[in-house]
């Protein structure tokens, strides 16, 4: 099992290079000039690397604290009634709160309760599975003010579409482990956390972050070059003409799909305005426009999941866990929107 382990990171560096000779293949490739031009060497790969490293250490370092303060049972106060109801532990309630505020400390949190054993890997899955819907309100004031005026009510549309899928993987979630999971011990019988003296918590904290800070970044580093790397060779070009033929006019209106590709190669926002003009100069309808703009986020979104959370979750867990993880919460978030689509879909058709 540990031989297998082993040899998953060289595997999966493997495949990204492959990734990079399938885009050369298929005439995307493009001038990696990340690496020699030093401009762009230090804004796409230092900078972000350094940005990545002092998110992922603060996060690190904060559930670090939270664990050794005994604040545990305190955050997990907040999520009580829904944890109880689901058969879910007071420290899955913990990491559920803090993913409202903070994602990297919140899956920290988790690697740390399932290291020690407060948490095995069934738990692990569906705490991740679980912590999509706090995730939905991280973004969500930002996304709001910037879809909003550019798409209106299309927009409130939409986020409210997202907001439903949200609420229907936490439901599905707590619906399951209700029926299927014993009620967890944690909250018939509450046990006291001891509380460390300040300078013995802050050696203990001290030593654990120093061991597991090495750890991550010695692969999110190389990740994070590699994923550079693939993008600029054109991999994920290709991947947005690929996507952008195989979806057929059938869904969305062909002046669509263009919304579909700025999202994948560019940011969000590029997508919204798109609409937005395409709603106001009457190419599409209100309708046409919410479709789109679920289209282009049930394909963008894997596509930027690896470009951007694979180092995390690769980093924070253990490189098989991690890959595991966000494949599943993909797949588990895109299910749910398409569920939410042909909902939306099927309800406007009557």
């Amino acid at each position: 099992m540990k031989k297998r382990t082993s040899l998953l990171l060289p595997m999966f560096i493997s495949l990204l290079i492959a990734c990079a000779i399938v885009a050369w293949v298929g005439g995307t490739m493009d001038a990696a000039r990340v690496f020699t031009d030093p401009s762009q060497l230090w804004k796409r790969i230092i900078w972000p690397l350094i940005r990545l490293s002092l998110l992922i250490s603060v996060g690190l370092f904060a559930g670090q604290v939270i664990e050794g303060m005994g604040w545990t049972n305190r955050l997990s106060v907040m999520a009580r009634p829904f944890m109880r109801w689901g058969h879910l532990s007071h420290e899955m309630g913990a990491v559920f709160t803090t993913a409202f505020f903070s994602g990297t400390t919140a899956l920290s949190m988790l690697m740390a309760f399932y290291q020690e054993g407060k948490l095995n890997r069934r738990e692990i899955t569906l705490a991740v599975l679980l912590n999509t819907f706090p995730s939905f309100f991280l973004h969500f004031p930002t996304t709001f003010f910037v879809i909003f005026p550019l798409v209106g009510k299309a927009g409130v549309i939409y986020l409210l579409l997202t907001f439903g899928a949200a609420l229907l993987r936490m439901g599905a979630i707590l619906s399951w482990t209700r029926f299927t999971l014993p009620e967890s011990e944690g909250y018939v019988r509450e046990k006291s956390q001891k509380i460390h003296s300040f300078k013995r918590l802050i050696s203990e904290t001290g030593r654990k972050f120093k061991r597991r800070i090495t750890r991550v970044l010695v692969i999110v580093i190389p990740v994070y070059v590699l994923m550079v790397f693939i993008s600029d060779m054109g991999f994920f070009l290709f991947l947005r003409k690929w996507f952008a033929s195989s979806f057929s006019s059938f869904f969305v209106p062909v002046e669509a799909m263009s919304m579909v590709m700025l999202s994948l190669v560019a940011e969000f926002t590029s997508g919204y305005a798109t609409a937005g003009a395409m709603l106001h100069t009457g190419t599409l309808n209100v309708f046409q426009t919410v479709l789109a703009l679920l289209l282009g986020n049930i394909v963008a979104a894997p596509v930027r999941a690896i470009r951007h959370q694979l180092p995390y979750y690769m980093g924070i867990f253990k490189p098989a866990l991690g890959v595991r993880l966000m494949v599943l919460t993909q797949a588990f978030r895109v299910s749910s929107l398409m569920v939410m689509g042909l909902m939306y879909y099927l309800l406007m058709l009557e």
